[in-house]
């Protein structure tokens, strides 16, 4: 199911999700160039940073999706059929962050001063994004009569995949109502994104912004993943491929805390490219 918002005059219809995609795109990438000005960064280069960052995201966050559900394509190039299949936020993070990694060495830009002004984009972008999860019916939760539980209609995500269950019958009008966990996602980038921003103005060693974010999603997301219930988001046991990849990245950011507040000594946050 992909609900249509609205369509144009030619008849190309605009789809929820990637309307909410494309928004989050144009906020993020005005917010991490504003904020890397500031930080006297070159706009122009950082501009084609951010054309890095989203081909690595997107490319990462598709092969992710690829690896945790292998068996979902009939052939090799139903893999590049994006309209066939889903993508992995988590596989965005890192294939964005690869991405900026070799784009920074290339270019001799100091990657943690970039990130730091990246970093609040992020919560922005995952709050636009999630919205778009909503919308669509994907990434749906675990069936809750709660006061804020959600149902969605028949021939989505949730609606099918508790009919293949066994939880509802096929002639049902909508799903089992459910945790709405792309909204708490949406909520989950709005608290990281104030607190980034609040990070950013009193940092004290370069990296310290971007840090935050990787440790606060990698906490909030796990917490929110025990909600979920969407299957194709892949698992070992009872612990789902994000909540892994959660702990990897915790462990690795607090690492790199200790490792740049270390050699800071407190000193000043540069902003400067080498």
């Amino acid at each position: 199911m992909r609900p249509t918002l609205f369509t144009l005059p030619f008849g190309l219809p605009i789809y929820g999700y990637g309307a909410m995609l494309c928004l989050s795109v144009v906020v993020g990438r005005w917010l991490a160039l504003r904020l890397a000005e500031r930080d006297g960064l070159d706009p122009t280069l950082m501009n084609r940073a951010c054309g890095w960052a989203l081909g690595g995201a997107l490319l990462g966050a598709r092969l992710l999706y690829v690896v945790t559900n292998p068996g979902g394509f009939d052939s090799l190039t139903d893999v590049f059929a994006w309209w066939k299949g889903g993508v992995v936020a988590y596989g965005g993070f890192l294939g964005g962050f690869v991405a900026t990694l070799i784009f920074c060495r290339l270019h001799g830009v100091r990657m943690l001063t970039w990130v730091d002004a990246v970093a609040p984009a992020l919560g922005a972008g995952l709050m636009l994004t999630r919205i778009g999860c909503f919308l669509g019916g994907c990434d749906f939760g675990i069936p809750w009569n709660g006061p804020w539980a959600v149902q969605f209609p028949a021939n989505s995500p949730a609606f099918n995949q508790q009919v293949l269950q066994g939880l509802l019958p096929a002639t049902a009008t909508a799903s089992l109502a459910v945790h709405p966990t792309q909204l708490y996602e949406s909520l989950v980038g709005l608290v990281l994104f104030a607190t980034v921003m609040a990070v950013r103005r009193r940092r004290t060693f370069a990296g310290q912004a971007f840090m935050t974010f990787v440790l606060g999603y990698a906490v909030l997301r796990s917490l929110v993943e025990l909600a979920r219930a969407d299957l194709d988001r892949g698992a070992i046991g009872p612990v789902s491929t994000s909540q892994l990849i959660a702990t990897a990245t915790f462990v690795s950011a607090a690492v790199a805390w200790y490792v740049l507040r270390k050699r800071s000594h407190g000193g000043s946050v540069s902003c400067a490219t080498s």
